[in-house]
C-alpha cells in the first residue's frame, strides 16, 4: 500500500505531455502559514460541487525513527484516532486514572522483561522474551493487572459498561453523522498523512476535529492498540508466503539508512514503546512546524483561512525542532544474494541503489522504469510474450526523500526458473546501456503516462495525496515543475542511467523457490 501510494506520486509528477495544454497545468496552490509555522495549501476548484477534501501531512516516517523505537511513526498514526479528553471519552477524568494506572504496570512490566526475560532468553531457557506463555509467575500477575484495567476502561471488565470510559470510534462517528467519508491514514517511509472528505459546509468541523487531535490527543489504549498493530503486522508480513522474505531483503539491500526497518517496526519494538518515548516523538514531530494542512475543492478561501486561523492557532508551536536524517547510505561495493524457499510461485527480484527524489537522475530513472512496464513495455514483450519465460514481469523506480532503488522483478513461467528470468533482465538491460531508445518509443511513454497521469489531477483526494507527496519529500510545486523536466528527458539520459547505476557489484538479488 505505501509503494503504491509513492507510485501514484511519481506517475502524477511524470505528467510529460507532448501537448501544450498538458504542459502548461499548473495547480493554482494558494500557501500560507499561522504564527506558529503550520503551513497550509489551499487548491479551491469545483470539479466537485458542495464536497472538500482535506488532510494533513506530518513530515515523519519509519526513516526518522532508530532502533528500540521501529514502527513508532505507524503507530502515532494508529493513536491519532483514538480522541482527546473532548472525543472518545465520556470521563476525562476518570479515563486518565485508568490511562496513568495501566501506565504504572505497563512500566514494571517492559522493567522485568529487558532485564529477567531477556536475560533467560540469552540463556537458552526461553524462545521468546515477551511470549506470555514463558512469564514468571510475577509477570503473569502484572499482566493480568493491565489486561482488568484496559478491559473496566472498555466496558468489559468489573462494573461493565458503567465503568467505562471510552466511546469507541467516536471520532468516525461525528465525522460520518456530518456527511463525512473516507476518512483515513497512512503511514510511508517519509511522511505520515491523514485525510478525509467532508461537505463543503462541514469545513469548519474538520478545522476544529483536526486541531483538536493535534492539540489534544491523549494516547488512549496506547498498551492495548499494541495487540491491533501485531495482528496488522501478522496479517501484512507473517502471513504472507513472501512477507517476511521480502522484509529481510530490505534489511539486507539497506545497508546503514533508516529504510533498513519496515514501517510497521520490529516486533519487539512494537512491545516495548513508552509513554516516555511516545511523549517525546510526538513533542518533536508532531509540531506545527513540521505540520502542513491540505484542503482542496469547493470552498472559499477567505472562509478556510478564518476557520483555521480560527482553530489551528491553538496548537503550541514547540521547543524541540525534528533533528535531519544524517545517516545515510553507504556505497555498496559487492552483489549480494538471498535465496529464499517456501510456498510461493518461483520468482526473482533484482534491485540497485539509485538517488533520491529530486536528483537530476531520478527523472531519467523514472522514465526507463515507464520504458519496461505496461503491456506494450520491454519486459511484458521480452520476457512474457517474447521468450513466454515469465508469467509477470515489471520495473519500478522507488525515489525516497535521503535515497533510491530501481527494481526488477518477475514470476516464473511454466517450467521456466528463476536463473533463466536473471538472464532475460541483463539480457533487456544491456541493450538499454548499448542502445538509444528510439525517439518514436521514448514519445510514445511519454504521452501513455501524461495521459494516464494527468487525469488523476482531477480529483479532489488524489491531488490532496500527490501535494502531500510532494510537499514532504521535495516542495508541492514539484507538482507543476515536474512535467517539464520528465518531458526534457531524452534517450541519452535513460541510456546514461542504465550505464551509471545498473553495474553488477550495486545490484541485490533476491531468488524466490518453491519448496
Amino acid at each position: 500500500m505505501l509503494r503504491r501510494f509513492a507510485r501514484c506520486f511519481l506517475l502524477v509528477l511524470a505528467a510529460a505531455a507532448s501537448t501544450p495544454a498538458v504542459l502548461a497545468q499548473q495547480v493554482a496552490v494558494e500557501e500560507f502559514s499561522l504564527p506558529n509555522g503550520m503551513q497550509f495549501l489551499l487548491v479551491p476548484r469545483s470539479d466537485q460541487p458542495n464536497v472538500v477534501s482535506a488532510g494533513w501531512v506530518a513530515k515523519v516516517g519509519s526513516v526518522d525513527e532508530r532502533p528500540g523505537i521501529t514502527g513508532i511513526s505507524h503507530f502515532f498514526e494508529h493513536m491519532m484516532f483514538k480522541g482527546t479528553d473532548t472525543i472518545g471519552t465520556r470521563d476525562p477524568a476518570k479515563d486518565a486514572k485508568y490511562r496513568a494506572e495501566q501506565k504504572a504496570v505497563r512500566d514494571e512490566i517492559n522493567r522485568l522483561v529487558w532485564t529477567k526475560q531477556y536475560e533467560r532468553l540469552n540463556r537458552g531457557e526461553i524462545d521468546d522474551a515477551w511470549d506470555p506463555a514463558n512469564d514468571t509467575q510475577e509477570l503473569r500477575v502484572l499482566r493480568g493487572k493491565l489486561d482488568a484495567l484496559i478491559k473496566a476502561q472498555q466496558g468489559r471488565g468489573v462494573g461493565g459498561a458503567e465503568a467505562a470510559t471510552i466511546v469507541k470510534d467516536e471520532f468516525d462517528q461525528v465525522y460520518t453523522k456530518a456527511g463525512g467519508s473516507g476518512m483515513n491514514a497512512f503511514t510511508s517511509y517519509d511522511l505520515t498523512c491523514y485525510f478525509i472528505t467532508v461537505p463543503a459546509n462541514k469545513l469548519e468541523l474538520w478545522a476544529w476535529m483536526e486541531s483538536d487531535r493535534l492539540h489534544d490527543s491523549v494516547f488512549r489504549e496506547f498498551y492495548s492498540e499494541r495487540d491491533v498493530v501485531h495482528e496488522e503486522r501478522r496479517l501484512r508480513t507473517d502471513s504472507t508466503p513472501t512477507g517476511r522474505f521480502q522484509e529481510q531483503f530490505d534489511a539486507m539491500f539497506w545497508a546503514s539508512c533508516g529504510y533498513a526497518w519496515p514501517v510497521i517496526g520490529w516486533p519487539s519494538d512494537l512491545n516495548s514503546y513508552t509513554f516516555e518515548q511516545a511523549q517525546d516523538y510526538w513533542n518533536t514531530y508532531y509540531r506545527p512546524g513540521n505540520l502542513v494542512g491540505i484542503v482542496v475543492g469547493d470552498f472559499d478561501p477567505v472562509k478556510a483561512k478564518a476557520f483555521i486561523t480560527k482553530y489551528f492557532s491553538r496548537l503550541d508551536s514547540g521547543t524541540k525542532p525534528p533533528p535531519p536524517v544524517v545517516t545515510l547510505e553507504v556505497e555498496q561495493l559487492a552483489e549480494q544474494r538471498m535465496n529464499a524457499a517456501g510456498d510461493f510461485p518461483p520468482a526473482i527480484e533484482i534491485r540497485y541503489h539509485t538517488v533520491p527524489a529530486g536528483h537530476v537522475d531520478s527523472y531519467p530513472l523514472d522514465m526507463l522504469s515507464e520504458v519496461l512496464n505496461e503491456r506494450t513495455g520491454r519486459l511484458y514483450t521480452g520476457l512474457v510474450e517474447g521468450r513466454g519465460i515469465a508469467s509477470s514481469a515489471r520495473a519500478s523506480s522507488d525515489t525516497r526523500k535521503y535515497a533510491g532503488l530501481f527494481a526488477f522483478d518477475a514470476e516464473t513461467r511454466g517450467a521456466a526458473t528463476p536463473e533463466q528470468l536473471e538472464a532475460a533482465w541483463y539480457e533487456e538491460l544491456a541493450k538499454l546501456q548499448t542502445e538509444e531508445l528510439p525517439e518514436r518509443e521514448l514519445r510514445k511513454v511519454k504521452n501513455r503516462v501524461a495521459a494516464g497521469n494527468y487525469r488523476r489531477l482531477e480529483n479532489n483526494m488524489s491531488l490532496l495525496i500527490q501535494l502531500a507527496f510532494a510537499e514532504a519529500l521535495l516542495d508541492w510545486r514539484e507538482i507543476n515543475d515536474g512535467p517539464k523536466k520528465y518531458e526534457a528527458v531524452t534517450a541519452a539520459d535513460i541510456k546514461r542511467v542504465a550505464e551509471k547505476y545498473f553495474a553488477p557489484t550495486n545490484r541485490s538479488v533476491a531468488v524466490y523457490r518453491r519448496q
